[in-house]
């Protein structure tokens, strides 16, 4: 997966629809590393509540599951959304559910078992859908915002101007708030070919935190640099 889409996966929210708690619970908690919040359903019947109260930007679901089979979830939501990416997984013995869903405008379907790369590949899919037609933001402490897909970064609505360096490590440290970005991590994202100098550095860093929320940019000394609080 290139890092663009990586970062633009840190913006979006995924509900998560499964009936077996193992099979869910995995999932989800992988899926949690890569997006910015996953709300998880155990039926259809949860899903389609939680996809009322959420609004979520992509959805995945089982299609046999008590209560409402992900088909009729699909069905409930398409007669009001015709937009929101839908992925339905299904199993062998299943597949031929999906006929049925032909008028659905699935974005996508997946064949138990499921692996993560299956899933990241579906979830990539989705993720080009929707910047086609929305910009991909994420909200930041304080009221800032940042719009990835126009390297705008924005403090009550007014645009802060940031330079490519700066736009660069920002959202390399957006891409994995989950994790400290090393030393060396920064030489090969953000200067590249040139040398990175303790001077250059500081002074990208120093000029973020006067652009950014107070004590979002930490550092750890010998280590590298995260987000906090976000």
């Amino acid at each position: 997966m290139n890092r663009l889409i990586a970062q633009k996966l840190k913006t979006i929210t995924l509900l998560y629809a499964e009936d077996e708690d193992n099979i869910r619970e995995n999932i989800v908690s992988t899926l949690r590393y890569y997006v910015k919040e996953v709300i998880e359903a155990k039926d259809g019947k949860e899903a389609w509540r939680l996809y009322t109260e959420k609004k979520p930007d992509i959805i995945m679901s089982d299609i046999l599951m008590p209560l409402m089979s992900g088909l009729e979830l699909v069905e409930k939501i398409r007669k009001i959304d015709h937009d929101t990416p839908i992925v339905l997984i299904t199993a062998h013995t299943e597949k031929h559910y999906l006929l049925s869903a032909v008028t659905l405008h699935l974005e996508q379907y997946l064949v138990k078992p499921v692996t993560l790369p299956d899933i990241m590949a579906a979830l990539a899919t989705c993720v080009k859908k929707i910047s086609l037609h929305h910009a991909m933001r994420y909200d930041l402490p304080k009221e800032y915002s940042y719009d990835i897909d126009h390297k705008l970064l924005s403090y009550n609505g007014k645009a802060i101007k940031m330079n490519k360096k700066e736009i660069s490590f920002f959202e390399l440290l957006l891409c994995n708030t989950q994790r400290v970005v090393t030393y060396e991590e920064l030489q090969e994202f953000v200067w590249g070919d040139s040398v990175m100098t303790d001077n250059a550095l500081r002074s990208v860093v120093a000029s973020l935190r006067k652009k950014l929320p107070k004590d979002i940019i930490v550092n750890l000394s010998g280590i590298g640099y995260k987000l906090e609080n976000i």
